[in-house]
């Protein structure tokens, strides 16, 4: 998602992108492989985020400019405080124009030494499903007295803009896309419909070694949209574990 925002920002036009995928990039620094080597083919920017294509992520990657790049994820509240009174660690973001391309390559696909917590990026999938606004989270909804009285509402408030709305909407999009043909097609439903990310971030050396993520949201035209940020330790890979997770919270949340 947010390699994705980058290279809009810098690019402009996402249908001028375009890629062949044999499985793998290799450069002279390093080698990235897709999940399980699966070669996606030709594909372009909507098709790389659906199928989850780290090859061409990584190819992403070495289009951008470094210092661009760090300037969109400090725009997404990466290495700053988060709008929150609760205990979090900070998300982090390192690479500089000093940073090896192996390091390049594996940002670019949300690995290496790039950090980001379930809380963060549940804040970013709001934002981008709210038209790029995030809200400043809160807990409590309201207080009662002990005979029902509610003795105070709280109100959700507006904490800043994170993306403009043309470039949540084209997020959108593509998250839509991860349900209706790529990663989280396991997330279909009749009565709602839901959008979201897949990942497997590797932890060591073996590729088999990965958490399982997803992130997404669910919108009914009858409920407030609902967004969730899963994360499951040393499960395997995201469409298998936290997709089915995610699609047991939103149909719980829609009473599916």
């Amino acid at each position: 998602i947010v390699t994705t925002l980058a290279y809009l920002r810098e690019n402009g036009d996402p249908s001028a992108y375009t890629f062949q995928c044999n499985g793998k990039l290799a450069t002279n620094d390093a080698v990235i492989h897709c999940y399980q080597n699966k070669k996606h083919g030709t594909v372009n920017l909507e098709e790389s985020f659906a199928e989850s294509c780290n090859s061409s992520f990584a190819n992403i990657g070495l289009s951008l400019d470094v210092n661009s790049f760090q300037k969109v994820c400090d725009s997404l509240l990466f290495n700053q405080a988060l709008p929150t009174k609760l205990a979090y660690s900070k998300s982090r973001f390192s690479l500089t124009e000093e940073s090896k391309e192996s390091d390049v390559l594996q940002s670019a696909i949300g690995q290496g030494t790039t950090l980001v917590t379930p809380f963060h990026m549940a804040l970013l999938t709001s934002a981008v499903a709210n038209d790029g606004v995030l809200m400043t989270p809160y807990v409590i909804d309201h207080i009662e007295s002990h005979s029902g009285e509610i003795v105070k509402q709280y109100q959700p408030t507006t904490y800043q803009r994170l993306m403009t709305k043309e470039e949540a909407a084209l997020l959108q999009q593509y998250m839509r896309a991860v349900v209706d043909h790529g990663t989280g097609t396991k997330l279909k439903s009749k009565s709602y419909e839901a959008y979201g990310k897949t990942g497997s971030a590797e932890f060591s050396s073996l590729a088999e070694h990965c958490h399982s993520w997803f992130v997404g949201y669910a919108h009914q035209d009858e409920k407030h949209d609902i967004a969730v940020a899963i994360l499951v330790e040393e499960a395997g890979s995201g469409s298998s574990v936290a997709v089915p997770m995610a699609k047991k919270i939103f149909d719980a949340y829609f009473e599916e």
